[in-house]
């Protein structure tokens, strides 16, 4: 990488990465090559770096643009990021219905009137985004066509509710937690938001329009600990076809959308063992898989192929039992995993360590 006239340049043998620094806030970036070689943004470091090179250049913070050569996807932020965080705070109106439904209860009417008045505010929105705090940290919103954010920016009381309980309990000093699909972070930020600052937190998001809103939320926060990192995992690296369907935006998968209006990404993919090798993980205490049925071609292969002392105590993973194409319940039960709850959308497992 060569820095010359506020470019950035970083050469390798199947890509050309192109970041422009600008005087806002955000910078980001990621780039997955085909040959595992990737360069990872660290915000709060202001660093660019590779696995096995360590830190690459040190960078002023800015706007960033990422180019990824051929035919992979543009990462490129939107004109409403490259606004500083408060231009889209709630105005009065808007405030007090977000208030109303984050006050709503967890029972049935509850429920029907937060629904009700979400609607409204949805509607007094008109797709603008919303700046906000959820869920412990600092956020850029966008509920219109991402189910994701609508229910965190009006009902974070009902997002995962039982998930997020029991991840919390488990939490101790240098966590090590990698949130596959974490669309607009609401995981990676939740954990690094109760973590501490000895925490390591890999945020994994292929789709390029939502990993910008990914890295721009990482970066309104003082945490330190979360990186984000633009590819897929997969059962083996190279690039796959990312499907992603325009009415929900966090709903996108390598398997075909059962929606007949998606379109289609080519992205850079790698196995979660090679993923977690190159950042130098010795063990992994939580993941939360939630890649729309594509659960099984992560998880299958690292459980075969990955040394025991890597395999997670917990797991977040969603239930796609009617897509896997293999019996991924029966498989975790072999390695030694117990099913500890489910939830109407997730399977919660956990592995208890073996003493010697």
């Amino acid at each position: 990488m060569n820095l010359d006239g506020g470019l950035a340049h970083a050469r390798a043998p199947s890509c050309f990465v192109k970041c422009h620094l600008a005087s806002s806030k955000v910078i980001f970036a990621a780039q997955v090559l085909a040959d595992h070689i990737y360069w990872v943004w660290s915000g709060a470091q202001g660093t660019w770096s590779s696995p096995d090179r360590g830190v690459i250049a040190r960078l002023a913070p800015g706007r960033g643009r990422v180019y990824q050569a051929g035919a992979m996807a543009i990462i490129e932020q939107s004109q409403a990021e490259e606004k500083p965080y408060g231009t889209f705070a709630p105005r009065r109106g808007l405030a007090r219905i977000i208030a109303w439904t984050r006050r709503a209860s967890d029972t049935f009417l509850g429920r029907k009137i937060a629904y009700a008045l979400r609607r409204l505010g949805l509607r007094t929105l008109e797709g603008r985004p919303v700046d906000i705090e959820s869920l412990g940290a600092r956020m850029r919103l966008y509920p219109d066509g991402n189910v994701c954010e609508k229910r965190v920016l009006f009902t974070p009381q009902y997002f995962d509710t039982l998930e997020r309980g029991l991840l919390a309990e488990r939490l101790r000093d240098g966590f090590r937690f990698i949130d596959i699909g974490a669309n607009i972070g609401a995981y990676s930020l939740f954990v690094a938001a109760k973590a501490g600052p000895s925490a390591r937190i890999l945020a994994v998001e292929p789709q390029p329009e939502v990993f910008a809103r990914l890295s721009f939320n990482i970066a309104q926060n003082p945490f330190g600990t979360v990186k984000a990192v633009a590819c897929a995992l997969a059962d083996k690296p190279g690039e796959l076809t990312l499907f992603i369907d325009p009415t929900n935006r966090g709903e996108s998968s390598v398997r075909i959308l059962r929606s007949s209006v998606g379109t289609a990404v080519r992205v850079p993919a790698m196995t979660l063992l090679s993923l977690v090798q190159n950042e130098g993980y010795e063990w992994l205490d939580a993941i939360k898989l939630d890649v729309e049925g594509a659960e099984d071609l992560i998880l299958e292969p690292f459980l075969r192929d990955a040394p025991e002392s890597l395999w997670p105590g917990f797991i977040i993973i969603e239930d796609s039992r009617q897509r896997w194409q293999s019996d991924l319940p029966a498989l975790l039960a072999r390695s030694g995993y117990t099913l500890l709850a489910q939830t109407r959308l997730n399977l919660v497992y956990e592995r208890k360590a073996k003493r010697g």
